[in-house]
């Protein structure tokens, strides 16, 4: 999951001059974007009682990779070993992310599985911060977590509740090694290496999960469905996006990532949320948002000399 992965990023990125032709396409290009991996979510859960969750993994991976592998070619020589080792990291990272966030969505609602996971880029913005309205923001975000709780972890399934966490974690990994991949391998090269690392390391049980209903025409048509839709078609509609509106507007916008995802657990998956848990998801929702505000700002503030 390329650049949709990346909710909160560890310090707001330089403001660029977005191109003309901004404003409302752009906000509807990064909401489509999120429509899209939150319906891809939804699509996934779908395929569990066929393919078992680690099946549901390996054939995004695997798609996924093969279809980036194909669009960009990435060359094999040139490269350190500190690059093929970040590369490598950055494959199990995702690996481990998406391996956690669908055995989460197999035992939680959408919504708040996505609310729990965005905790760990949260906490990865708020460090790197190191401003009191970041803590203030995170202090937020902890008390949507405990309105979360009152609604009942038991309810959620404790386990999920792990697993979700577990996801937010290696989000947060994600992030810091996709930064570091980024500056070892040009273009989206290093993405398609690294899926490809992590599609074969899913592969194994996703074989013994799913069996021959990996092999099932309709299982693989839903997981290429799966795979566009949580990979190739919003990384291609952020791309676009970012370049017509500034990344800390993005950003923003990316936080909306929870109700994006409530939503689709609601129409496609048919799964209702009380009025306390849909409260809690709000106040982590608005933790992300002034987060992202206040990276934004210390970015735009000049250093003292």
């Amino acid at each position: 999951m390329p650049v949709t992965e990346i909710l909160l990023p560890t310090t707001a990125p330089a403001e660029t001059p977005p191109a003309r032709g901004g404003g409302v396409v752009a906000v509807g290009l990064v909401l489509g974007g999120a429509l899209s991996v939150q319906f891809g979510a939804a699509v996934a859960a779908l395929l569990f009682p066929r393919t078992g969750v680690a099946g549901a993994v390996t054939l995004r991976l695997t798609i996924a990779a093969v279809l980036l592998l194909v669009v960009c070619r990435p060359r094999l020589r040139g490269h350190d070993r500190s690059a093929w080792l970040a590369a490598g990291a950055f494959g199990l990272a995702l690996a481990g992310m998406n391996s956690l966030f669908y055995q989460a969505i197999e035992r939680i609602p959408l919504g708040p599985a996505v609310t729990l996971e965005v905790l760990g880029p949260l906490a990865l913005s708020v460090f790197s911060a190191r401003r009191l309205a970041s803590w203030g923001w995170a202090g937020l975000a902890l008390a949507g977590v405990a309105l979360l709780g009152q609604g009942g972890f038991d309810r959620l399934n404790p386990v999920g509740v792990a697993f979700a966490f577990g996801a937010g974690a290696m989000w947060a990994a994600y992030i810091v090694l996709s930064a570091r991949v980024g500056g070892r391998f040009p273009g989206a090269d290093g993405l398609a290496l690294a899926l490809t690392v992590a599609a074969l390391v899913t592969l194994p049980l996703g074989i013994v999960d799913g069996g021959a209903a990996l092999l099932d025409p309709r299982v693989l048509a839903l997981g290429a469905a799966l795979a566009v839709l949580a990979s190739g078609l919003p990384y291609t509609l952020e791309l676009m996006a970012l370049r017509r509106m500034p990344t800390a507007t993005f950003a923003v916008l990316m936080s909306l990532g929870p109700a994006v995802a409530t939503l689709a657990g609601w129409l496609v998956l048919r799964q209702e949320l009380t009025v306390l848990e849909c409260t809690a998801i709000v106040l982590v929702i608005v933790a992300s948002i002034g987060a992202v505000r206040v990276n934004a700002a210390a970015a735009r503030r000049p250093e003292p000399r």
